[in-house]
């Protein structure tokens, strides 16, 4: 399985600086992203709507990823104000995973309010211990860190 961390930072440069470190910490370039909103988008035709199939296809990844509605809402929003995501992936190495996450929150990286609630009250759930062999494949978000980058593992 892999996991990916992801930072939101409010620009360009700031991105980049957390590329920086996260390839000195060991993580290949081929698997650190940088992601900003495009300047401008080329429109090809009189249907062409280039900024939503921008915004669509990053929702589709992101979710694919395990990111919830609120965390890609989230990071739309900031790549419209003139952010830019980080990517950071590893299937072998969880641990530089965790330390490019730390690395993306040292140079600022923002944190993702989340609004919980609690448990939902399922009138026919039943509660009880799983087998091994019916225990769920880990896939989503491993977790929302407080202080800014997001991991997540597919």
């Amino acid at each position: 399985m892999a996991k990916t961390a992801v930072g939101l930072f409010e620009n360009a440069g700031r991105a980049e600086e957390a590329v920086r470190e996260i390839e000195a910490l060991g993580v290949p370039r081929n698997e650190v992203r940088t992601l900003a909103e495009p300047k401008t988008f080329e429109i090809t035709g009189v249907m062409s709507f280039p900024r939503l199939d921008f915004e669509v296809q990053l929702r589709r990844e992101l979710a694919r990823i395990g990111a919830t509605k609120t965390e890609i809402e989230t990071y739309i929003d900031g790549l419209r104000r003139g952010g830019a995501l980080v990517f950071a992936t590893g299937a072998e190495d969880d641990a530089k995973v965790d330390a490019a996450a730390d690395a993306m929150n040292r140079l600022g990286a923002k944190a993702l309010e989340e609004a919980t609630g609690p448990e939902p009250q399922l009138p026919h759930a039943v509660r009880g211990v799983m087998s091994p062999a019916e225990n769920p494949v880990l896939t989503g978000r491993v977790r929302q860190r407080p202080d800014g980058a997001s991991v997540f593992v597919r």
